[in-house]
């Protein structure tokens, strides 16, 4: 199968780095796609940032893959850190971003091996606690 956007070595390294860190709080892997090159890049490391914060550091008018360990409280005071993945796509981005960032999606998600994805198209007013642990809780 081929694929339209190359996952390097280094951000397969990144994901696995991530997945097994041993940190409390929320932390986010930020990945974008490089156009040009049509292969991934990472942006940025962002640990112990709340969901606010982290709505505020990605742009409004592009896409990106955010995988998220998020610390999520259970009903019953049990806590956990589910991996999820944020698919970032602002209806503002340009449409041809849009449609490679779809196109490499699923790759990604699988390469990241995260099963839940939560889709953000609003900007920041979609990314919010309250929306993650709704998709996380039901």
């Amino acid at each position: 199968m081929s694929q339209t956007v190359d996952i390097p070595q280094s951000i397969k390294d990144s994901l696995r780095k991530f997945r097994f860190r041993r940190s409390t709080g929320n932390a986010a892997l930020v990945i974008k796609i490089n156009k040009a090159e049509l292969v991934l890049e990472q942006v940025e490391l962002l640990d112990n940032i709340s969901i606010e914060e982290l709505a505020e550091e990605l742009p409004e008018n592009s896409p990106r893959y955010v995988l998220l360990s998020y610390e999520l409280s259970h009903a019953d005071g049990r806590k956990s850190s589910p991996l999820v993945l944020i698919n970032w796509a602002p209806t503002t981005s340009e449409i041809g971003l849009l449609t490679l960032h779809a196109s490499a999606l699923l790759n990604f998600q699988n390469t990241a091996d995260v099963s839940k994805v939560i889709e953000v198209r609003e900007g920041p007013e979609g990314l919010t606690k309250e929306a993650i642990d709704a998709k996380l809780l039901h």
